[in-house]
């Protein structure tokens, strides 16, 4: 998804993705340029499910709020295997854009 700089088609389904070892979803967000984690396990979808279909699903809370209806502008970041935290920062899009 990071190399190619575009669409997360094709992807891997959700259950291929869980058992490799990749626990979550960066999530980035189009209206306010934050980047959060999203629990695979935790998703209620089949676990034959591309996860490039997953994005028109992802609402950012903070611009829902915000606007006062469902956001649902969003970019699928990267597969990964633990939270962004200090230790293990978001990932970048291209060289250069942190």
């Amino acid at each position: 998804m990071l190399a190619f700089q575009g669409p997360a088609q094709p992807s891997p389904v959700l259950g291929d993705a869980l058992n490799a070892g990749y626990r979550y979803l960066e999530v980035k967000c189009l209206g306010c340029d934050t980047h959060q984690t999203v629990a695979l396990d935790i998703v209620r979808r089949p676990k034959s499910t591309p996860i490039h279909e997953l994005e028109r699903y992802m609402r950012c809370k903070l611009c829902s709020e915000q606007r006062g209806y469902p956001f649902k502008r969003s970019h699928l970041i990267a597969v990964r295997p633990t939270k962004i935290s200090a230790n293990d920062p978001r990932s970048t899009w291209w060289p250069g854009e942190r």
